[in-house]
């Protein structure tokens, strides 16, 4: 299979923000940059990078309605399945999961909402190496000095070389996932990668694209608008 084929190809986009750090009453998700929500910039940069993926939504179930009022308040038509929030983000994943069908050789990616500035290279890189067989996560450096705090409260300067920062879409062949995802919640799954690496499956590492940050702050607010200008 290659991963150009939509049929195979899955997009699980999850969006539960509720805008606290934003300082806003309208979750972060729905925020409009670039003269529409977040969240619809976020799903057309799946549909230009692959026109053939199948997207599926995970929102809270107290969002749908508004949702749907934006999507026909902004003429946005990108169909989409929707699947409702849970407690984490791993029920979040599980309950979009259970969307899916049962496809040998397909591929699914697991984005942030708020990460509307993916580059296109970035998520096909991703699904390429995914339909290898390989379960991937895209990385950039760590560009500022590390320091760890150590149990005694006294710190330390750690190699910045050591580390990356990890972000989304991560991407994995469909029937891996699906299995991870039968695994009990833990607290340590702090992302989709720490679920599959729970089985014991390694992780590949993939350049991802600096602007791909995660919206959080007003001032990534500022950012995005100044990406969209």
């Amino acid at each position: 299979m290659t991963p150009m084929t939509g049929e195979h190809l899955f997009a699980i986009i999850v969006a539960g923000g509720k805008g606290l750090r934003m300082g806003s009453e309208i979750p972060k998700q729905f925020l409009p940059i670039g003269g529409k929500p977040v969240l619809m910039h976020t799903i057309e940069a799946f549909r230009q990078a692959l026109p053939e993926v199948r997207v599926v939504l995970v929102l809270p179930a107290e969002q749908h309605d508004y949702w749907h009022r934006l999507c026909q308040q902004y003429d946005f038509r990108s169909p989409q399945l929707i699947a409702a929030g849970g407690e984490t983000r791993f029920h979040s994943v599980r309950n979009g999961l259970a969307l899916l069908p049962d496809e040998a050789g397909a591929v699914v990616g697991i984005h942030d909402g708020v990460r509307p500035f993916v580059s296109a290279d970035t998520i096909r890189r991703c699904y390429e190496a995914a339909a290898t067989g390989h379960a991937v996560v895209p990385v950039v450096p760590v560009v500022e000095t590390v320091r760890q705090i150590l149990p005694d409260g006294k710190s330390a300067t750690r190699p910045r070389s050591d580390y990356r920062l990890v972000q989304t879409p991560q991407t994995f062949p469909l029937t891996l996932l699906k299995e991870a995802y039968r695994q009990p919640y833990s607290e340590s799954f702090t992302d989709d990668a720490s679920v599959v690496e729970a089985m014991g499956r390694e992780i590949v590492m993939i350049e991802g694209n600096r602007e791909n940050i995660k919206l959080t702050t007003p001032e990534d607010l500022q950012y995005a608008r100044f990406l969209l200008s």
